[in-house]
């Protein structure tokens, strides 16, 4: 940039711009820096630093009042507590694994029977209700028994018709 001209008037080419509708260009560049940086020019005042307590505005209601006696009022906000359980109490598996393969690949009704009752008892386990996940898990593991035996006897029926068919 030259400095001859003046930094107050904007280049005959942007006759028809915005910049020139009453507002004041911006403040020129100064060369002279001190490690690198640009002089900071008169502009807005220093801030305060740290934290401090805000400035007593007042507001559409007037100013605001101090608390009698000069006190602060402080909030304590306790910690959220989570409900678990105690430290004896073991979740109970709840054969979910073990009802899809039932379900995919043994005997679908029994597998349907065996994933709800799975289902049921890992909602118990996150409840903390240990009675009834208990119950519903001992109930899935007997369905995927019998469907998983149901299953392997229908293959081995099978396997024993094709054998005396093809004799």
């Amino acid at each position: 940039m030259d400095p001859s001209k003046s930094a107050t008037a904007p280049p005959p080419e942007w006759a028809g711009e915005k910049s020139t509708m009453g507002h004041m260009p911006p403040p020129p560049y100064q060369d002279n820096a001190i490690m690198g940086y640009p002089q900071p020019v008169m502009g807005y005042p220093p801030q305060p630093q740290g934290y401090g307590a805000p400035p007593q505005y007042g507001g559409a209601f007037g100013p605001q009042q101090q608390y009698p006696g000069g006190q602060q009022t402080t909030v304590t906000v306790q910690p959220t507590v989570y409900v678990t359980r105690g430290p004896l109490a073991v979740p109970v598996n709840d054969y979910l694994c073990y009802s899809i393969f039932t379900l995919l690949c043994c005997c679908l009704p029994l597998g349907i029977a065996a994933l709800i009752y799975s289902i049921s008892a890992r909602e118990a386990n996150h409840a903390g209700d240990q009675a009834s996940a208990e119950r519903s898990s001992r109930m899935s593991k007997i369905l995927n028994h019998v469907g998983l035996g149901l299953g392997i006897g229908f293959i081995v029926l099978c396997i024993v018709y094709a054998v005396v068919l093809a004799n």
